[in-house]
């Protein structure tokens, strides 16, 4: 079919709808880590309690020592979420052509819509804190496991259609954060009670899911989408399979086999899709170790050069790290709705990949605290500002490259695995950066 018998996609409802989709796929989640005031103030120690304020540190119990619950919340979270998210991705890009698009989605949006009602009702339930920790990492675990499969699932419908369309579920996700970030320099500024707030920001999650899923139920019935679900299910025609020899070194005298057929549907081939995309793919897997190896892990421990107790002090952090982060990595994948470059091709996208390792050292050497080997080089807090644009900016928009290459590097009906590749290899970064994080922040 040629260019010229494609649908339009008409007000780009289907773009609008994928970003919808990328915007619920981390915005529960967002919201959920936006909430860790709340969780850790529901696992201080009763006992801990009576002891502060028998020696009259009750009042000062910001600067107590938290209790065993509280210290290790943040280290096992990351934990329970990061290990089925990988987990999930890779039994989604393995399985998918065995489950129903529709199940996989619909099902993962559902499930995650009943764990924070779930969430949002437990609020207002009393429970031991022991018993707090175990059902919230339950939870964790399962909402990331559900948000594999759902993020997965998207990029491989995304791998499709053409490759802006995988640019508006990079640029949700990046609003999600975004987002999550100004939820919690009001909440700051408000000073609003923290069970409140938390209630607010899962009714605010559940109220978003329900508009994911509602995009989702539209999306089958745009024309401009059904004609590439269409495309999907034709066989590679001889000049595919010509094109695709060729690209293989094959000889002149050898006969091109077309790829075996079953209820009309090509045979695809996981290994054969991974050598066409292992090179974006190991990009977007590097981007996000480098990334997540630095933030939140190291860059939330720098301390403002500001004085002591001012309000510049007060929301450095809020500002400098999560909304500052959040705001350029959004732009960065944004952009890639109108400028594509370096090509999918270019020798350029994995140079400039490797030259963010850069900042890592530069981040250490900030005023990061406390630390125990490395000098203070950067004091200023204008030098963090400057790194955090640049390292935002560059992760959101080279990352999202990645993403949109991938599925273009193969045969249409190829697209959706490559797709689930791709979103493996960037759940894989995600872990590897998280394990890695433990490693940097020992070393400052």
């Amino acid at each position: 079919m040629t260019a010229t018998n494609v649908p339009k996609d008409k007000y780009n409802a289907v773009w609008l709808i994928f970003f919808i989709l990328g915007l619920g796929t981390l915005l529960p989640w967002n919201f959920f880590m936006t909430a860790t005031m709340y969780f850790t103030s529901r696992l201080k120690d009763p006992e801990l309690e009576v002891r502060l304020n028998l020696t009259g540190n009750g009042t000062d119990r910001a600067v107590g020592t938290p209790s065993v619950l509280e210290a290790k919340f943040n280290n096992v979270m990351t934990l329970c979420a990061m290990v089925p998210l990988l987990v999930f991705t890779c039994l989604n890009s393995v399985l998918h052509h065995r489950i129903p698009q529709a199940v996989r989605v619909m099902g993962s949006l559902g499930c995650i819509l009943g764990l924070f009602l779930l969430t949002a009702i437990f609020v207002r339930v009393e429970m031991t804190p022991m018993t707090f920790f175990i059902i919230t990492m339950i939870k964790i675990i399962f909402i990331n496991s559900f948000g594999a499969m759902l993020q997965g699932s998207l990029f491989g419908m995304a791998g499709l259609l053409p490759t802006s369309y995988t640019t508006p579920i990079m640029s949700g996700q990046g609003l999600a954060g975004t987002f999550a970030a100004f939820a919690m320099i009001c909440t700051l500024a408000s000073g609003s009670d923290l069970q409140d707030s938390a209630f607010g920001y899962f009714i605010t999650a559940c109220v978003v899911i329900l508009v994911a899923i509602g995009s989702y139920i539209m999306l089958p019935r745009m024309e401009f989408y059904r004609h590439f679900q269409r495309s999907e299910s034709k066989p590679a025609t001889n000049e595919e399979n010509k094109v695709t020899l060729l690209e293989k070194g094959s000889s002149s005298d050898t006969k091109p086999e077309p790829e075996p057929i079953q209820e009309g549907i090509p045979a695809v081939s996981f290994q054969t899709v991974f050598k066409k995309i292992w090179l974006m793919a190991v990009c977007v897997s590097f981007a996000f170790t480098v990334t997540i190896g630095m933030f939140p892990a190291v860059i939330v421990d720098i301390k403002s050069s500001a004085t002591p107790g001012s309000s510049w002090e007060k929301y450095f952090i809020p500002v400098s790290c999560f909304l500052l982060f959040n705001l350029l990595d959004w732009s960065g994948r944004s952009l890639t709705a109108v400028c594509l470059w370096p090509g999918k091709d270019s020798v350029f996208l994995p140079v400039l990949l490797l030259v963010r390792v850069v900042f890592i050292p530069l981040f250490m050497l900030c005023n990061v605290q406390p630390r125990l080997y490395l000098p203070v080089y950067f004091t200023h807090d204008a030098w963090v500002i400057v790194f955090m644009i640049i390292f935002s900016f560059s992760n959101g928009y080279l990352a999202s490259l990645c993403m949109c290459y991938g599925p273009k590097k193969v045969l249409p009906h190829e697209a959706e695995t490559a797709g689930a590749i791709m979103a493996f290899f960037l759940s894989l970064g995600l872990a590897q950066g998280a394990g890695l994080s433990f490693l940097f922040r020992s070393l400052v």
